[in-house]
């Protein structure tokens, strides 16, 4: 990771690659976290080797949200244009080919929580908080959260977290879905990078084309989606070198070496 960066990018072994927010104190989403965090994340799309991403905050943070300083000084005509762009960078995100993985340390509020939401998985630290404070400060969520949050949670606790600004702890995140798994604080990047590795070490094509049929999958009625479950088996999954070494690895008892081929 360069010296200065505010979204940095580490690749590990499995085809892994971290993706740190680097904005101290809090790691807030200034116009500049976000130009860079789509640098990264084009530079994902653009990678056939990356198998699974982690996102995490430098520090005690991972994201306290929008910087509101910054958005003081901003003429607010240009609101709707920030809020386009943030929308398209969060679905890019979301779009990545391999899984992402959020590792939340601290905070993950406002701006932060859509971040995180537009993750495929969500680990957390026991001492994090999460939650979508925009209306005490006369905002609301505006990078999707309006949308995605209910559709993990449902609409109702949703509606409880948005109306009311107020926080959640990690163990109630744990409890309504919103976060995949808790662990001991501090070892949340640790838990992400050990998903990832794992997800690295799978099929690439194969955990591609699940990630896509999930995604585009639940926007359609059931029959289409199984429809597309079975487009996405056969052209990506029954052509794959891959299934054939899968199954050789099974009948030989080794382990696997995918290529993504």
């Amino acid at each position: 990771m360069a010296e200065g960066d505010l979204v940095g990018r580490k690749s590990e072994e499995d085809g892994v690659e971290i993706l740190v927010l680097k904005h101290p104190p809090v790691n807030a989403l200034s116009t500049g976290v976000l130009a860079q965090l789509d640098a990264r994340v084009s530079e994902l799309a653009a990678d056939s080797k990356a198998r699974a991403v982690v996102l995490t905050g430098d520090g005690q943070y991972f994201s306290a949200g929008a910087d509101l300083k910054e958005m003081a000084t901003l003429d607010l005509s240009t609101a709707p244009e920030v809020v386009r762009k943030g929308h398209a960078l969060f679905a890019r995100l979301a779009g990545l080919r391999p899984p992402v993985i959020a590792a939340i340390n601290g905070l993950a509020l406002g701006g932060g929580l859509e971040l995180a939401l537009a993750c495929d998985l969500r680990i957390a630290g026991e001492s994090a908080k999460l939650g979508a404070p925009e209306v005490n400060y006369g905002l609301m969520p505006a990078y999707g959260g309006t949308q995605r949050l209910p559709r993990l949670v449902g609409p109702a606790k949703a509606r409880e977290l948005i109306f009311t600004g107020g926080m959640i702890s990690a163990a109630e995140a744990l409890k309504i879905g919103l976060v995949n798994k808790t662990v001991p604080a501090g070892q949340e990047l640790r838990a992400a990078r050990d998903w990832a590795h794992t997800i690295g070490q799978r099929a690439p094509k194969a955990v591609q084309a699940a990630k896509r049929a999930m995604a585009e999958g639940l926007q359609r009625p059931l029959a289409e989606g199984i429809e597309l479950e079975t487009k996405l088996f056969e052209s990506d999954v029954l052509s794959s070198s891959d299934l054939a070494e899968g199954i050789i690895a099974f009948a030989e008892r080794r382990p696997p070496k995918f290529k993504g081929e």
